[in-house]
């Protein structure tokens, strides 16, 4: 079981101490910042590790649909490897240029690489373009949605306790 390990507070009850690095970290309902339970070397890693784990299950599946349930060839193989390179490659690139976006262009920017990637796997399989490019925009939307109003409900939440926070600094 973890625990989260407690940190120490200032002679003027500023808290010190924690792994957390300002992003990423939450808060509980007293406004006080909660520890990050996992250090800074582990974040490193799975913000490394997760793209190329999640490439690696996407180019086997790409593969395996190009094979379309035939042999495995040395083609196949490297249609695969070199699917995985592309997507690891593009989901870093993605996650870069979002992170420098407002709230909407950063929901739309992985919006449309959920939608392109989709896109790819199923005009794989041999289906018609027309349902390949209306299922690849339902899910573009889909994710576009989803992240908008998950980033614009978290951002409104912080500013609103900073705006809290701005008000009871003022008064005491």
């Amino acid at each position: 079981m973890v625990h989260a390990v407690p940190t120490r507070t200032t002679s003027t009850g500023a808290r010190t101490g924690g792994t957390g690095t300002g992003r990423g970290t939450g808060r509980d309902t007293s406004g006080r910042r909660m520890p990050d339970v996992f250090g800074a070397r582990t974040h490193l890693l799975a913000k490394w590790a997760m793209p190329l784990a999640i490439g690696l299950v996407y180019g086997y599946w790409a593969a395996s649909v190009r094979r379309h349930g035939g042999p495995v060839t040395g083609w196949n193989l490297l249609f695969g490897f070199m699917t995985v390179l592309a997507f690891a490659l593009l989901w870093y690139v993605v996650r870069a240029v979002a992170d420098r976006l407002p709230r909407e262009g950063h929901a739309m920017l992985w919006g449309a690489f959920a939608g392109s990637a989709l896109g790819f796997l199923y005009s794989g399989s041999g289906v018609a373009m027309f349902t390949c490019v209306l299922v690849s925009l339902l899910l573009a939307a889909a994710v576009t949605a989803g992240l908008y109003y998950f980033y614009a409900t978290r951002q409104d939440a912080e500013e609103a306790r900073a705006a809290r926070h701005r008000t009871l600094t003022r008064t005491t």
